[in-house]
């Protein structure tokens, strides 16, 4: 996914006095829903966090699109909170959140410029602190190699993708495409062929994307390149670049925690995801989701050889 935003990779301490997290009620982690007061909106997810940082509080936010940022123009006062921060383009107005909490959870609204754009809802997201399975099943196929079946386009682009010698092929920039099954934890293994300047992802329960890229070498830093979970948890082992080749992903996903290798390589050892990254279908962090992978950016892509496995219970 292009970066959307400005990305900030590092923590910004706000000036804001330090709050105790006993009297500070936005302190964590927020899954936030966006509905926009416009004709034919659909509603969308956010993501919000407040951490304190050496006595002072740090703001992050996922918006819609591009990556998480952080946010140093808020204030808190008891139970309201006011953000605010720039939109790209100079003459794009700001945009403002006011949000108050209640009984652990979020109301307000979103403004750009004096036009109150959606309203929001919000609640914490949950920790998803779950223990590894003792055992998988075996791997079960979720792409035929013949057709379409299982998967479905998202959105109202058109649709591009066939299945074509075996493989699943996205002809051209267009629909997105997810899975019908939804999953909780899991483990995937998929297979894919990223052309020069192809661009693209999987999105694991539809809300947490692996980036799949071959733009030019400066083009994304660590938490943007391949096999990052976007703009959150960077790969520790610089692979070669192999555009136009077939590559692999093993993706563990159980809660949180997530753990990639590459061409059989380790590059993300049990990390944290945080929240939901940008481009994801819902704030619903607690249930099971599809995969999905993005077709909107550029054509060219390949994938074949798609099995999840499940835990045994």
């Amino acid at each position: 996914m292009p970066r959307l935003t400005i990305i900030l990779t590092c923590a910004v301490v706000c000036l804001v006095p330090a709050v105790s997290q006993s009297s500070n009620p936005f302190l964590g982690r927020w899954d936030i829903e966006v509905s926009p007061t416009g004709e034919n909106s659909s509603i969308y997810p956010d993501w919000m966090e407040v951490a304190e940082n050496n006595g002072a509080l740090t703001m992050r936010i996922q918006p819609q699109g591009g990556g998480a940022f952080a946010v140093t123009d808020f204030k808190i006062a008891g139970s309201h909170l006011s953000v605010t921060w720039p939109r790209r383009g100079s003459n794009a107005p700001a945009i403002t959140w006011d949000l108050d909490v209640t009984e652990g959870r979020l109301s307000g609204s979103e403004r750009r410029g004096d036009r109150v754009a959606a309203y929001l809802s919000g609640v914490r997201a949950p920790t998803l602190d779950r223990k590894q399975p003792a055992a998988w099943s075996d791997p079960q196929a979720i792409f035929n190699g013949k057709d379409l079946t299982g998967w479905e386009p998202v959105g109202t682009a058109k649709n591009n993708w066939i299945a074509k010698e075996g493989d699943l092929v996205n002809l051209a920039g267009g629909a997105n495409l997810r899975t019908s099954r939804t999953f909780n934890d899991f483990k995937l293994h998929v297979e894919f062929n990223c052309p020069p300047e192809g661009n693209s992802g999987i999105y694991l329960r539809g809300r947490y994307e692996v980036q799949i890229e071959y733009q030019a070498v400066d083009a994304n830093d660590p938490l943007h390149a391949m096999g990052s979970i976007y703009s959150f948890v960077p790969p520790t082992v610089n692979l070669q670049r192999k555009p136009g080749t077939w590559e692999s992903f093993d993706i563990t996903l159980v809660g949180r925690r997530v753990t990639i290798f590459r061409n059989r390589i380790k590059t993300i050892d049990n990390q944290e995801i945080p929240g939901p990254t940008g481009g994801a279908l819902d704030a619903n962090e607690g249930e099971p989701g599809p995969f999905y992978i993005q077709g909107d950016h550029t054509g060219g892509m390949r994938f074949r050889n798609i099995t999840v496995q499940l835990p045994k219970r």
